[in-house]
């Protein structure tokens, strides 16, 4: 079933109330009651929130004694029955706040009742019938609050019954009805027409707040998409070009060069199978990139059971380079209870670590080192100072190698230390949340089966 949110005026009625028709108007009137929020609950200035509280309490305590002192001082009415009806036609204005249609309703049939109890005492002169000075006023005041939360269909049911109430009192007594009914159901309109005016503006406005509200963020995803898809095209155009071109010539160098060693032979391969890995890495980037959502991310990414091919192609370029795995960290990667992000953050600190190492400190030692305990995985690369004769391939860094780090270990939980060492070396560290192991299932013994 489809709601109004809090706040907004009601726009629909029951089913019933949809069709044309006395029966539909009269169907609008006794729907189901509208949720408990006030007139106006959907607004952003919270005096404007408050408003309608002190605005029916005072309508309340002003309309209740007038009444009274009208009723029993101007038409003669006994106390008792004054007060009775002055708590009718005036009380329920507390419920205008959230409920104005039943609020109506108990005014509606006390006006009536009133109208009738006066036409049972005699006519003095001055007097108004059948609708007192207090019931116009009052009545007009409940139906801007109705007029302010109710749709169309309902504000003419309330208007044609309040024609039709005054209609058959004056049928009833001619000679005493002096215009009054007829002023009301005029004055009714006037109300209900611009409270409704008002009420539809005010819809109006919100759906156009919400209508740019959506089209803002469709914009903005908009952008987003296109400047994926410019940087796939950057990477495409720059980065998998030039990773192509050396792939084709580290496979192509043993032919066109003559009397290459095995040790040549072999280092050019290398350099053409991490030639591929690293465009298949950007294909897999590329396709992310350019899907909305992340769909296209299909093949499997790198984890730690690839650690020892990357630490075995970095002893290839030239840095000498050991790797300890931890016999329960294999254990735990075989059965799978590394989770993916954590898998992946340990194989790019460790990838991201030895490029860094390779470029800054070319030939120093360097050691991996990863490990599990109290709950943790622990994930240490340490290399030593460069030798002398070596000098670095890159003298200055952009940095953003150890923001990434930072960024993966934030996603996971995790901790990350990094730092130079008192010997000219450099140290990265961190540590990675695991989840609790799974203990295996007892066997079942012969009295359980």
């Amino acid at each position: 079933m489809q709601t109004s949110p809090p706040g907004a005026p009601h726009t629909g009625g029951s089913p019933g109330a949809a069709r044309r028709g006395p029966g539909g108007f009269a169907r609008g009137l006794l729907r189901a009651p509208q949720p408990l929020t006030s007139l106006f609950a959907g607004s952003p200035r919270r005096w404007l929130r408050l408003l309608p509280y002190p605005v029916v309490l005072a309508l309340t305590s002003v309309f209740v004694p007038v009444t009274i002192q009208v009723l029993a001082n101007d038409y003669g009415v006994p106390g008792g029955i004054a007060g009775a009806l002055a708590v009718g036609q005036a009380a329920p204005m507390l419920m205008l706040a959230h409920r104005p249609l039943h609020a109506w309703w108990i005014v509606f049939a006390a006006d009536v009742a009133g109208a009738l109890v006066l036409l049972g005492l005699p006519e003095r002169e001055g007097t108004i019938w059948p609708w007192t000075p207090p019931v116009v006023v009052g009545y007009l005041f409940v139906l801007l609050a109705l007029a302010l939360r109710e749709n169309r269909r309902v504000l003419t049911g309330v208007w044609l019954a309040t024609g039709a109430a005054g209609l058959v009192l004056h049928l009833v007594a001619p000679g005493r009805s002096d215009g009054g009914a007829l002023l009301l159901w005029v004055l009714s309109a006037v109300v209900l027409v611009i409270g409704g005016a008002v009420r539809e503006r005010s819809e109006a406005q919100r759906r156009l707040v919400e209508q740019e509200t959506i089209s803002e963020a469709e914009r903005a995803r908009r952008t987003l998409l296109e400047e994926r898809t410019r940087i796939a095209r950057e990477l495409h155009d720059v980065v998998a070009h030039h990773m192509s071109v050396i792939t084709v010539q580290a496979d192509s160098a043993p032919y066109r060069i003559g009397g290459l060693s095995d040790e040549a032979r072999a280092e050019f391969s290398s350099i053409a199978g991490s030639a591929r890995e690293s465009l298949s890495e950007m294909r897999r980037l590329l396709s992310v990139l350019r899907s909305d959502g992340g769909q296209g991310e299909l093949a499997p990414q790198p984890g730690l059971g690839r650690l020892q091919q990357l630490v075995e192609a970095t002893v290839r370029a030239g840095l000498p380079a050991e790797l300890s795995l931890a016999t329960e960290v294999r254990d735990a990667v075989e059965r799978g209870d590394v989770p993916q992000a954590v898998d992946l953050s340990a194989y790019r600190i460790v990838q991201e670590a030895l490029a860094n190492a390779v470029r800054h400190a070319p030939g120093a030692r360097t050691r991996v080192s990863v490990t599990a305990s109290d709950g943790h995985l622990t994930v240490l690369v340490v290399n030593g100072p460069p030798p002398k004769a070596a000098s670095p391939l890159e003298v200055t860094g952009t940095g953003h190698g150890l923001v990434g780090m930072r960024e993966r270990v934030r996603l996971t939980g995790g901790t990350l230390d990094t730092g130079p060492l008192p010997d000219g070396g450099f140290r990265v560290a961190a540590r990675l949340p695991l989840p609790p192991a799974r203990r295996p299932s007892a066997p079942l013994t012969p009295e359980d089966q």
